[in-house]
């Protein structure tokens, strides 16, 4: 199965333990040199109606991925398990 990057970031993603709506994939980690996709980035929900901006994304392995349909990706892990800290682009750790 291939499939767009583009048309990846306009699925939304399910965890199917618990039904909670995950939200939109932004981005997907990549292993390189190998060029296999690792993982797939959810940024976390906004604090206080958006106004604190986020300070965590969902970094769900690809291992974790059980289905993927027309609009939704089905996850099958604990999202506060993959809660990681945001990276802004551009600074190194």
């Amino acid at each position: 199965m291939a499939i767009n990057f583009t048309n990846l970031q306009c699925k939304e993603v399910i965890c199917i333990s618990d039904g909670r709506r995950l939200g939109f994939i932004s981005d997907v980690q990549v292993e390189v040199p190998e060029g296999r996709v690792c993982a797939i980035v959810v940024p976390c929900p906004a604090r206080f109606f958006g106004i604190g901006g986020r300070n965590e994304d969902f970094v769900i392995p690809w291992s974790c991925i059980q289905r993927i349909g027309p609009d939704i990706v089905l996850v099958d892990t604990k999202p506060d398990s993959c809660r990681f800290p945001h990276r802004r682009p551009g600074l190194t750790p």
